[in-house]
Formats: C-alpha cells, structure tokens, sequence
C-alpha cells in the first residue's frame, strides 16, 4: 500500500461523526427530547410529559414519555407518589398530539374534550431515585372524518413504567377550527389571564380579588393551588382559580380548562373529609356538558356515594353554571393521613 492510499484509507475510516453524509447520520445516537409543546397545547416545555411516538398499527400507537420526580402542583399529600391526576394530564397531552401529529389536524384548531377518565395503581406511582421513564399505549377508536380532516375521535391508553402498567384510561375529543370554534362562542375572545373572578361566597384567604379557605383544607398546602372559596352551604364551593397559575392556565384561553375543573373536584372531594385526613383519587371519571365561563360563578358540590370495607371512598362532584351542569365527575380512591 501505497502513503497515498494509506492516508486515504485512514481519512475514510476515521472520518468524525456527524459531517454531513448518509451514514454519519445514521451513526448518531438518538437522544430524547420532548414532543413539541405546541403540539400537546403547553407554553413551557417542562409541562411536557411526551418524548416520542411510533405508529406500530391500525390507528394504534406506542409512545414515550416522562415525569419529574418532583412537580409543583403534581404532588401527592406525602411526597412520595406521583399524583394520579398527573396520569390525567398524560393522557389528555397524548389526545392531543395524536390528533396533530398522526392525523393531520392542524394547529390552531381547538378541541372540545368530552369526557376523561382514568385508574390508577397507588403502589405503583411509589417515585423512585430517578425520573419515571414512561411507555404508553394509545388506540384511538371510533374516529370520525370530515372529509379527509379528522373532527372526532376517541383515545384508549394504558401507561406502562418498568414494565407494569399504572395507569389506564382515555377521552373523547372533537376537533373544529378557529372560524368555528369563534362562531360556537359568540364571539368570545381568547385572553391571556381574566382580570378577577366572580366574589360571591365567605371570606377566606385573600389574594387580589380571590378569596381562598384553607389550603389544608383542600389537600393542598398552598393558597395559589387552591381552585375552590368556600361558601355558607355544606358541600358547596365557588369555582375561584388563579388566573395566574402556571400551570393551571399555562396557555390562553376564552374558558376554565377541563384540568381545572378536575382539580376542583379532586378538592371538594377532600374538602368532605375530616381535618387531618386527604382522599388520594387513584381513579376518577369525568364528564365535560359545556364550557365553564370566567365571567359568571361556577358553583361545586359534592357528596359521598358510599364507603367500603377497604376504606375507599366514592365521591359524586358536579360543576354548574347559569342553571346548567358544567361537568359531574366520580372519584374513587382510599382515605389517608395528610401530610403534616
């Protein structure tokens, strides 16, 4: 062999990785991200849960994804599970972002979720040393076609972490665009944070023009995560979030999301307890009837259905506003000491 041929070979060989050729790249390792946040509806990518997708069937689909060991408003009473309304917000992301990414909706389209509902397994939310590295299992099943756009659809998903699954649940969506979406809220603009919420319902912790009870009350340990005021009414609380939540309201809106009025329920469920005692809903279903407006009160109520043997309770919650129901939802989960 030649130098000449030498040196070529030695600059073939040890040519760096990434230089622009086919088989560099091929060479690179994959690394993980997240999804795009547009494409799950967030502003901040650490509300992102989702890294990855992969069609592996018919309107089947096998996808990643991840939670902190810790979250600021995804937590449970004692720190040491993650929470199951996390699963919850999992599962709407992946609606979401099948609709955009699998089925062509296009962004800028709004969706009318129907109803979201999951079940959780408490022992296995335990967090561990680590982030909890997820793969899920999303079938979307009944889709409905304008055309060649998709307008409604259903999600099945089950959410696997080292193998065993838990959680499982799913939502109904419909897609409409922005022309329609404006003409079926008259006009309402969207806005980035509304200026107050209505004042009616006893004083309590005040924060600006929102009044609060007790976050201990709720299951929650500070006044900015509580969504519900108390009222004179047993049972009965004003719908009252922080338009400033960053989490809560993350992105723009012209209404109360549906995450928010799942919270609200999660703590007028708690707020039938005794002091000292928080109920963790390991599983809950919801149904959304319509949207829940910022400029007119939204009352919650709540009561026990049953009490089993186990020690899990069953609680009813529904939302209503003007003399219409905004959402009912069932929670299910066992009773536990709260955080002290």
């Amino acid at each position: 062999m030649t130098l000449l041929e030498a040196r070529q070979e030695d600059r073939h060989t040890n040519a760096p990785r990434g230089a622009g050729g086919e088989d560099d790249q091929l060479r690179l390792p994959r690394l993980t991200t997240t999804v795009p946040r547009e494409y799950v509806h967030r502003a901040s990518l650490a509300e992102v849960f989702l890294t990855s997708c992969q069609k592996i069937g018919e309107n089947r689909f096998s996808l990643t994804g991840q939670w902190p060991r810790a979250h600021t408003f995804f937590t449970s009473p004692d720190g040491r599970r993650h929470d199951p309304l996390q699963a919850a917000e999992t599962m709407r992301q992946v609606g979401l972002y099948l609709a955009h990414s699998e089925f062509n909706v296009p962004l800028g389209h709004h969706f009318v979720m129907w109803d979201l509902s999951f079940t959780t397994d408490h022992d296995r939310l335990l967090i561990g040393d680590h982030p909890s590295d997820l793969t899920l299992t999303a079938v979307c099943t009944d889709p409905v076609w304008k055309g060649k756009r998709l307008s409604d659809f259903g999600v099945d998903i089950t959410i696997w972490r080292d193998g065993e699954s838990v959680a499982h649940g799913g939502g109904r969506f419909t897609c409409v665009s922005e022309a329609t979406y404006r003409r079926l809220r008259g006009g309402r603009e969207p806005v980035a944070t509304p200026d107050r919420v209505p004042t009616q319902g006893r004083r309590g912790t005040v924060r600006g023009d929102r009044e609060t009870g007790d976050p201990a009350e709720f299951g929650r340990t500070r006044s900015v995560d509580v969504v519900l005021r108390p009222t004179d009414k047993p049972g009965r609380w004003l719908l009252a979030p922080d338009p400033d939540h960053p989490i809560l309201f993350d992105h723009g809106g012209d209404h109360v999301p549906g995450m928010v009025l799942m919270e609200a329920a999660r703590q007028a469920a708690r707020a039938l307890l005794a002091p000292g005692y928080t109920l963790v809903p390991t599983s809950m279903s919801t149904d959304f009837c319509r949207y829940a407006e910022f400029d007119s009160p939204c009352w919650i109520e709540a009561h026990l259905l049953t009490v089993q043997q186990s020690g899990n309770l069953t609680v009813h919650v529904t939302g209503h506003q003007d003399g219409e129901h905004v959402f009912l939802a069932q929670l299910q989960g066992p009773v536990t000491a709260a955080a002290a």
